[in-house]
């Protein structure tokens, strides 16, 4: 088949290489479905257009691949709004019957995805779309068809995605048939077909394997539909990544399936919203029971979750709308990525689909076998028409996760869920067609008159009739006091909606403290619990001062630490900065970045409580305190950690942030090292859509971090915070501040000075911290040095990206673990280790350093490279005191 990856295999096989396959089998049985037969159809259009790396075939008739009956080609009518992507240019459309035949699909199971544009068409109107879509004389996939009806929230297209099973020696025949109807000619058209091969059971069931089942909800004793057979077709109606943001069909693990985020669409609120685990480890496949083609990675390291200090009560759920009548497989993905779950009985729950208890222990640990193994556990759902109507319905079909009731033994009382996806199961007449829309009255569907304005007008017609009665009965004294009323009304209408307006928009003061968000954003905290928490603002609780005010550390629900930032009052900027911090990061949740715990806003007082970061600040231990200096491995995994969190919020959430005030302060320590980026006062969402680049907004940020562009032109890109953080980056190899005012003026900035020492040669041991000096390889040093003036560049075009700084100091973090490598085996061995140009060729073919072009080459100098006498130098790190967070 064109346009097809298939197995690629030697023609023959050595007994070594036989041996080492088998081996290798035995070592990881589980093993990436990578053989698939890829058709991708391009309907309407004559040539072959690559889009996104894959080639969509143009649909000539009567091909090697297909044939087509009865149908021409057609083009969108050109609008302001046109959706311009493949395969939406062009469409195969027709009166009459029309099929494609593909004679040459592989055996088994395929999905088939449909592709829809709903607009209009030459010599054809959107509105007269109406078809059928089956699949040889086997399953009704589509009945009375208009895709027009099912356009939701902003999208202009839509996508139906089916699977197959294809019988040997057999043509996939899909057949299009318009409505036959009275009052006009019903159409039906095609815009994209794609055809991809999948693995035997990935959602079939494999009959021989007794250990897989699916547990069948509401079915009473009857277990007919507990496996899904060869003889069913099944629809995906959802497939979501909960947590997360959204996994485009590119991402997925070969087989182009597309997974949603969850909310808002079908989570309507966000609780304590997504965990995302160190992606740097990637996920344990060696002892899993599921393949590795599931599901993508993405999914099993975020997910959402109850929050283990939670105290309220409420359910985690997401709603889903479907077909009544039809049975349903729901799969529910999981995986323990918290450092905390890790044995049976750490984190149980419960799971209600439909309402009806599905899981009454769920234990994600007792199910994978350990933490970071993904396991999915699937469920059969029969969904009832409501009120016993014999129509088939849209109904809801909710997933609720609800922790253990208090009488049952769990360490946290916690819930937890990554993926989830529902297909449709076709039924005993081979059908998987549902109700045309939910909201759609279908006696008007071929309207050419909007429903809504008949409405309208109906109303109106009435109104007038009925206001002309009553002038005639009533007289002009009715008239005048209808009048009064009606003024009346009107002024108590708007003095409402004014009131509403300016509580909106002025901050709460003494005696109107309350929760101006929802309560699972985040917790709202009383001044009384802060009170207590701080022991009434006793200065002895104060580890940070800044502009914003005081930090305190401070306990709540009499054991947790936290920290307690109060704002001083008064202060207008600070209470923007509040709302915006409390608006962005009630919504993020990542391993990197500081969690918000809760807020106040009462009696005056704004206070904001976060995690409490047991070492404080990164520059703490650069300089400015008596602290230890950290070695420079330390250094590297705390600097990944920080670019991690900021690649987070510039690609991985759905709408892009930029920090804007990215500082070595601003970066904190937890009890473990693990470094989380903080203060998103000064925060922004970043551009929206392709042709916007930059948000034009007034300077803010600290001095000596400031990205020159958006200085000079106020133009704030997500290259901004790259440009903040190689400052950083120089920091921590120098350990001196980013500017010193009473230096000499060429050495005042950091930034500065050293982009001068690179450029007139300087030997860079003069420049590094000597605390570091014979402890960093060379080779490190070079790789490490490009980043920080990559990112330092004048142009931030020209600056690295976020996902490409983690990508250099992963790097980076290789070389010195190799290093150490090597001289522990030196040590251990009189044989030869890995030279350090060694390890450089071993990992280049991975990743390469980032070459920074300036005037003068790169000076090493004289560093030489030797191994770390730091092994246990964290035991020895000591605090004189925490001033955990800046301000």
């Amino acid at each position: 088949m064109a346009n097809s990856l298939n197995n690629i295999l030697p023609t023959k096989i050595t007994l070594p290489l036989f041996v080492a396959l088998f081996l290798l089998y035995l070592s990881f049985p589980l093993v990436v479905y990578s053989s698939y037969d890829i058709l991708a159809l391009n309907c309407g259009h004559s040539i072959d257009t690559t889009f996104e790396n894959r080639t969509w075939v143009g649909d000539i008739e009567n091909t090697k691949l297909f044939s087509i009956t009865d149908s021409v080609k057609a083009k969108p009518t050109p609008n302001s709004d046109s959706v311009t992507q493949i395969p939406f240019t062009s469409a195969r459309i027709s009166f009459s019957n029309f099929t494609f035949s593909f004679p040459s699909i592989t055996n088994g199971p395929v999905f088939l995805r449909l592709h829809f544009y709903p607009t209009s068409y030459q010599n054809f109107e959107t509105s007269h779309a109406s078809f059928t879509v089956e699949v040889g004389n086997q399953f009704t996939l589509l009945k009375d068809f208009n895709p027009s009806l099912w356009l939701q929230n902003d999208n202009k297209t839509i996508v139906k995605e089916y699977c197959i099973q294809v019988k040997p020696n057999e043509s996939l025949n899909l057949t299009f048939i318009p409505e036959i109807t009275n009052q006009f000619n019903a159409f039906a058209f095609i815009n994209g077909i794609e055809i991809v091969s999948m693995p035997s059971f990935l959602y079939y069931t494999n009959l021989s394997d007794t250990n897989y089942h699916i547990n069948s909800l509401g079915f009473g004793n009857n277990n007919s539909e507990s496996q899904i057979r060869k003889d069913k077709a099944l629809e995906t109606v959802y497939r979501v990544s909960v947590g997360g943001s959204q996994v485009p069909s590119n991402e997925d693990t070969g087989m182009f399936r597309y997974w949603e985020d969850d909310y808002p669409r079908y989570s309507k609120k966000q609780y304590p919203p997504s965990i995302s685990s160190d992606y740097l480890h990637g996920l344990n496949y060696v002892k899993n029971t599921i393949p590795n083609y599931t599901a993508p990675e993405a999914v099993y390291l975020t997910a959402r979750t109850y929050g283990m200090n939670e105290t309220h009560n409420y359910n985690v759920t997401w709603n889903f709308e479907v077909d009544s009548a039809f049975t349903y497989m729901v799969r529910l993905h999981f995986c323990e990525f918290d450092s905390h779950i890790k044995n049976i009985g750490d984190r149980v729950f419960q799971i209600f689909i439909a309402n009806t208890l599905a899981e009454e222990k769920a234990d994600v640990i007792r199910w994978s076998g350990g933490n970071k193994i993904p396991v999915h556990k699937d469920y059969a759902v029969t969904m009832d028409t409501q009120q016993g109507s014999s129509q088939i319905e849209r109904v809801n079909l909710t997933i609720k996760l609800q922790r253990l009731p208090k009488d049952m033994y769990t360490i946290y009382r916690d819930v937890k869920l990554n993926g989830i996806e529902i297909l449709k199961i076709s039924d005993n007449n081979k059908n998987l067609a549902g109700s045309i829309s939910k909201s759609v009255d279908l006696s008007n569907k071929f309207s050419t008159e909007s429903p809504k304005k008949f409405k309208i007008t109906t109303t109106i017609g009435d109104a007038i009739a009925l206001s002309s009665i009553v002038l005639i009965i009533v007289g002009g004294v009715t008239i005048f006091w209808l009048r009064v009323i009606v003024v009346g009304i009107a002024i108590f209408w708007l003095r409402g909606r004014f009131q509403n307006f300016i509580e909106g928009i002025v901050p709460k003061t003494k005696n109107q403290g309350s929760s101006s968000l929802p309560p699972h954003f985040c917790r709202y905290f009383t001044l009384e619990e802060i009170k207590a928490a701080t022991n009434n603002f006793d200065d002895v609780s104060i580890i940070g001062v800044g502009g914003f005010g005081n930090v305190y550390k401070g306990f709540i629900d009499r054991s947790t630490p936290v920290a307690i930032k109060r704002l001083k009052q008064g202060s207008q900027q600070g209470a923007n900065e509040f709302m915006n911090e409390i608006e962005l990061l009630s919504q993020l949740r990542h391993i990197h970045l500081v969690s918000l715990v809760g807020y106040c806003n009462d009696d005056t007082e704004m206070i904001l409580v976060y995690e409490f970061m047991q070492h404080g600040t990164l520059s703490e231990y650069l300089y400015g305190s008596n602290n230890k200096k950290l070695p420079w491995k330390l250094r590297l995994e705390i600097l990944l950690g920080a670019a991690r969190g900021l690649r987070y919020l510039h690609a991985e959430v759905k709408q892009k942030i930029i920090h804007r005030d990215v500082k070595s302060t601003n970066i904190l320590l937890d009890e473990k090292w693990v470094a989380k980026v903080s203060d998103f006062g000064l925060s922004k969402v970043g551009p929206m859509g392709i042709s916007t680049i930059h948000v034009s907004t007034m300077v803010k940020g600290s001095v000596g971090y400031l990205d020159p562009e958006y200085y000079m032109l106020e133009r704030l890109t997500l290259k901004s915070d790259v440009y903040s953080f190689g400052v950083v980056l120089l920091e921590v190899l120098c350990a001196r501040p980013p500017l010193v005012r009473d230096m000499d003026k060429k050495t005042a900035s950091l930034a500065l000075w050293f982009q001068r020492c690179y450029d007139e040669g300087v030997a860079i041991e003069q420049i590094v911290d000597p605390f570091l000096r014979d402890s960093i390889p060379s080779g490190c040093l070079k790789c490490y040095c490009d980043l920080a003036l990559s990112c330092l560049h004048d142009d931030g075009t020209q600056r690295p990206s976020m996902s490409q700084v983690v990508r250099e100091l992963e790097l980076a973090l290789q070389l010195v673990m190799g290093e150490e490598s090597s001289q522990f085996d030196k040590t251990q061995t009189d044989g030869t280790h890995m030279k350090e140009s060694q390890v450089l060729q071993s990992i280049s073919d991975k990743e390469s350093c980032m070459h920074f072009t300036r005037s003068r080459t790169y000076k090493e100098g004289t560093i030489t490279a030797r191994p770390s006498t730091q092994e246990h130098f964290l035991s020895n790190i000591e605090n004189s005191r925490l001033r955990s967070y800046s301000c």
